[in-house]
């Protein structure tokens, strides 16, 4: 914070994740006794995987007026140098240290295929088309007669970014593109994840910020617990914008209090996403997509969540995505097949997969808990990829799990009632737009009709994709951002760099007449009309 380092009495420790699967309750024992102060940490054993120091109040302020102090210095830079130089700089500075990166997630948790999938992810952010894109956004500059008229977005200020607990690391890279705005960036590195954020943060970003000269206090990173974190940006008159990562129920809350106090919310809560699947599509690419819902055990905001099926080609999908489900297997993070985490509480699975069940699902495959070597078991901490086949749009939504997102591996694949296609299309569409979330949806069509259709008409979500991963990333396209309980009343696609700027219009004239200005449009349109000169 203010471009120093400042130590604290206080740590978080963070254990190794392959240590848990061997035993769970010792290791978090011995991270509870470290953070107590019970146990030396001189005497740390290997299954710690590091440490991060934790801010009290004080140091919370410090990094808000650290951040006050620079923004006005930094937005004010050209914008080459905040967009163009930082961005190839972390594009550069990412791929070197990419394995490096990926070891650090594994560490804390994360397969090692998705956590190259991140690290993708990541670099998509920063990589030459997407930072075209941006620059092309922030600014450009038109010639009329003798004026030049600009329109360009200028930073908001402060930003706050609280990212999420599945995937703080590349939820903080995300934000990271506000200071390429303008803006100066205090994040808050959270207590179940924050090694990855610190680490990344402090020993990739930082460097590439001094080498470019932004001022001290351009990126601050702190550790500590959400609610008194919220409660200080929130309050403080040093804020604009806070970038709010959580559950939908508590960020429309914490939207109200953000509009109440001045700041701009910008919202990233669940994702309910829906796959739609026309009778034409391929079932074996369709089914390889769908499979993505359970990386990661479902607990990823941005996997498929639902499925709408045309009736005519869901027997051979299910079949399809059963024989492909197989291959989702758990196992140590470090493994290159292993695509399942643990569920450590899993009461509300079973609870959501009765709900099912007891209103007319049929199970296809799936539904116990299980050890890593795939062995059922009441007391596993893994769960089996499941699915469950809806008969009917008509009362859907009154399962849980079809409403709702659920964060675990239990996809609802509803088969729509046979219908003329005409009227189905029509439903498939209602039923995408009158979702309460929109993060992302996919479509799967061979008929350019229909495939026309749902992009002319499809007005929820953050991103749309057509007969493609529905995880995939690409360049251009955001990663994160999406309409209703997802991203709130302001909600959209969430390009961060262009979410805490606002938009100015410029014009900057060599001389002209203001009287002409005023009236001498009138005259150019209508040289023929005579018109009284004031």
């Amino acid at each position: 914070m203010g471009g120093q380092d400042r130590e604290s009495d206080a740590w978080v420790y963070v254990v190794n994740s392959g240590v848990l699967l061997d035993d769970a309750f010792a290791s978090l024992s011995l991270k509870r006794r470290l953070e107590q102060g019970r146990v030396a940490p001189e005497d740390l054993p290997p299954s710690i995987a590091g440490r991060v120091a934790k801010a009290d109040k004080p140091t919370v302020e410090a990094a808000l007026e650290a951040a006050a102090a620079a923004a006005p210095v930094w937005g004010a830079y050209p914008l080459e140098t905040r967009l163009e130089k930082v961005g190839e700089l972390l594009y550069r500075r990412l791929t070197e240290r990419a394995e490096e990166i990926t070891r650090i997630l594994v560490a804390e948790g994360h397969p090692v295929v998705l956590a190259r999938w991140q690290v993708s992810g990541m670099l998509e952010c920063f990589g030459p088309e997407s930072l075209g894109f941006y620059r092309a956004q922030m600014h450009q500059e038109f010639r009329h007669g003798e004026r030049r008229i600009q329109v360009r977005r200028q930073p908001d200020g402060v930003v706050c970014l609280n990212p999420p607990q599945n995937a703080p690391l590349s939820s903080a890279l995300l934000g990271v593109t506000s200071i390429m705005a303008g803006n100066a960036l205090v994040v808050r590195a959270p207590r179940s994840a924050p090694l990855g954020v610190m680490y990344v943060l402090h020993e990739v970003v930082r460097p590439v910020l001094e080498e470019v000269g932004a001022p001290p206090g351009t990126l601050n990173v702190v550790c500590g617990d959400p609610v008194p974190l919220l409660s200080a940006w929130v309050d403080s008159p040093h804020v604009d914008d806070i970038m709010y990562f959580g559950s939908s129920e508590n960020g429309v809350r914490f939207q109200e209090r953000c509009v109440a106090a001045g700041k701009k919310p910008i919202l990233e809560l669940a994702g309910n996403d829906v796959v739609v699947v026309w009778k034409d599509a391929d079932p074996e690419l369709v089914a390889e997509a769908l499979t993505e819902s359970f990386y990661g055990s479902g607990q990823l905001c941005m996997i498929p969540n639902q499925v709408v099926v045309h009736p005519d080609i869901a027997d051979a999908l299910i079949a399809s995505l059963v024989r492909q489900v197989g291959h989702i297997r758990p196992g140590r993070p470090e493994e290159e097949d292993v695509l399942l985490t643990p569920v450590l509480r899993n009461e509300k699975f079973f609870s959501c997969l009765r709900d099912a069940l007891d209103k007319g699902a049929e199970l296809a495959c799936g539904g116990h808990a299980m050890q890593a070597d795939e062995s059922r078991d009441t007391a596993g901490i893994f769960l089996e990829p499941t699915v469950v086949v809806v008969r009917g749009l008509e009362g859907a939504r009154d399962i849980d799990a079809v409403r709702h997102e659920t964060f675990f591996p239990l996809l609802p694949l509803i088969v729509a009632e046979p219908e003329p296609d005409e009227v189905l299309l029509e439903r498939f569409v209602d039923y995408v737009n009158t979702n309460e979330y929109g993060l992302r949806n996919s479509v799967w069509a061979a008929s350019s009709t229909v495939v026309d259709t749902f992009l002319s008409q499809v007005r929820t979500g953050g991103l749309l994709k057509i007969n493609d991963s529905h995880i995939g990333f690409l360049p251009y396209l955001p990663t994160h951002g999406g309409t209703g309980l997802t991203g709130g009343v302001f909600g959209e696609a969430n390009y961060p760099i262009l979410r805490t700027s606002h938009l100015q219009g410029v014009s900057i004239s060599s001389g002209s007449r203001p009287r002409e200005a005023v009236f001498g449009a009138w005259k150019a349109l209508f040289p023929t009309k005579r018109s009284r000169e004031f």
